[in-house]
């Protein structure tokens, strides 16, 4: 092996992220399509704006519970493999091998396609380029996102700045102008079978949890943020709490122009809302803001996904490629490059389905709260295996608050799975994630053997 593999094989990432860089990642990766899609199918479930309202702040205080956990692993065990590192200490390295592969497969690389198909729809509406265009915007921005990546960290995190600093302003400015226009714009209800049963309110939840979605991911800065034992605590909670503030405000915004009716008849609940405040410029406006979120989750959704694949190559002698961190970038360049051309196949599977979107939504979902779930046990176990001379953050009113959000996460997994079965689009993405998770068996047989030989 020569000097240079030698030395990247054994650099390791460097804590180069402060309170600020970390919590503008959790607000990339949060604020995403979600809050321009979710609030029109939140609003035909419920019976009151009031309730609207509540379930707003109440997806924001659900979001924070997981965080305070999420908090305490990763300030007990700073590590560049997040959740693969946690359910690896809890549960042994074939429940962790199964998760990396899920995320590598699955999970990540899924989310990825899907927010590339966002940012693809939207771009297309500024400048189409044939029959294929979202897709081929889709395939052109993951490219774009990787290789920025694959230059170096602090190009990524000072584009994630910037578009998230941007994001937000331009989000205020829509706020702003939504309160200043008023109840303007209201359009008529269509006639509607939706009641306001508890069923219902229930599908709101459920919307509203996956646009609050993506906040985990800073269990993958642990090993990167300065002082992780106190300021992973205080970036996710500022992080979360900057969040909910904006989606509160903006779907107050919503009500104020649209109404609770011109919002469940609305197809684009912000699309409406800008046309209100900014007649035809709006629909530009508001392709840029959307262009700008799925740029901003995008960046943030490949630098954390490509830090669990390294985790696996520093474990696995079979996957040691990618294990490998290059000291000059700060970055795992083999694992964000195998990501990458993961990412991109998907998409182009996706692109022969009806709505590439919804089919990554579904591919990902179950595998998603299933681990979700089993990192939220997680906590119990290692809290007994926790030494008494290392002090991190605690999570409050232990154990209620970690088994509050393991309910959360049995009840999502339900759901989701229940929700991608129900439709034929996303019956064949919930189906095509579950098939691909369980190759994920006999490969861990190989990569379980290819330990055992090496220790030899």
């Amino acid at each position: 092996m020569s000097t240079a593999a030698q030395q990247s094989a054994s650099a390791a990432p460097r804590p180069t992220f402060g309170v600020l860089d970390a919590s503008t990642m959790i607000i990339g990766i949060v604020i995403g399509a979600g809050i321009f899609k979710a609030p029109s199918i939140v609003a035909g479930s419920v019976s009151s704006a009031e309730v609207f309202i509540a379930l707003w702040i109440a997806g924001g205080i659900i979001s924070l519970v997981g965080a305070l956990c999420y908090a305490e692993l990763g300030s007990a065990f700073p590590h560049a493999g997040g959740e693969y590192y946690f359910l690896n200490r809890a549960f042994g390295g074939r429940l962790a091998f199964l998760f990396a592969w899920a995320r590598m497969s699955v999970v990540q690389t899924g989310a990825i396609a899907a927010i590339a198909f966002v940012f693809g729809d939207y771009a297309t509406q500024l400048w189409s380029l044939g029959a294929k265009s979202p897709v081929i915007y889709a395939a052109l921005a993951v490219v774009a996102i990787t290789a920025l990546n694959v230059v170096g960290s602090r190009e990524s995190r000072l584009l994630q700045n910037l578009v998230t600093i941007a994001l937000v302003c331009a989000i205020l400015m829509v706020i702003v102008a939504g309160f200043l226009v008023g109840g303007k714009a209201a359009p008529a209800a269509a006639p509607s079978s939706v009641t306001s049963g508890p069923l219902f309110s229930q599908l709101a939840l459920i919307f509203i949890l996956l646009t609050y979605g993506g906040w985990n991911e800073a269990a993958y800065l642990t090993a990167e943020i300065r002082d992780a034992r106190r300021n992973i605590v205080r970036a996710l909670v500022l992080g979360l709490v900057t969040v909910t503030v904006i989606y509160v405000l903006l779907n107050l915004a919503y009500l104020n122009v649209l109404g609770l009716d011109g919002m469940k008849a609305s197809q684009a609940v912000a699309a409406d809302l800008m046309k209100a405040t900014l007649g035809g410029a709006g629909v530009v406006v508001l392709s840029l803001i959307v262009i700008a979120a799925s740029l901003s989750t995008l960046n943030a959704t490949v630098f954390t996904g490509a830090r669990t694949n390294y985790a696996v190559g520093r474990d696995y002698p079979i996957f040691s490629a990618l294990g490998v961190w290059k000291e000059r970038s700060n970055t795992p360049v083999n694992a964000l490059l195998v990501q990458g051309a993961i990412a991109l196949l998907l998409v182009f599977l996706a692109s022969f389905t009806p709505d590439g979107f919804e089919t990554m939504v579904a591919y990902t979902a179950p595998a998603f709260w299933l681990f979700f779930l089993l990192t939220g046990v997680s906590l119990f176990i290692l809290r007994r295996q926790q030494p008494i001379n290392a002090e991190p953050f605690r999570v409050p009113l232990y154990p209620l608050t970690p088994i509050l959000f393991c309910l959360m996460c049995a009840y999502m997994l339900w759901s989701s799975a229940n929700y991608a079965m129900s439709k034929d689009p996303g019956s064949i993405g919930a189906q095509l994630g579950i098939g691909v998770l369980l190759l994920g068996l006999p490969l861990m047989w190989f990569a379980r053997k290819s330990v055992a030989t090496a220790s030899r």
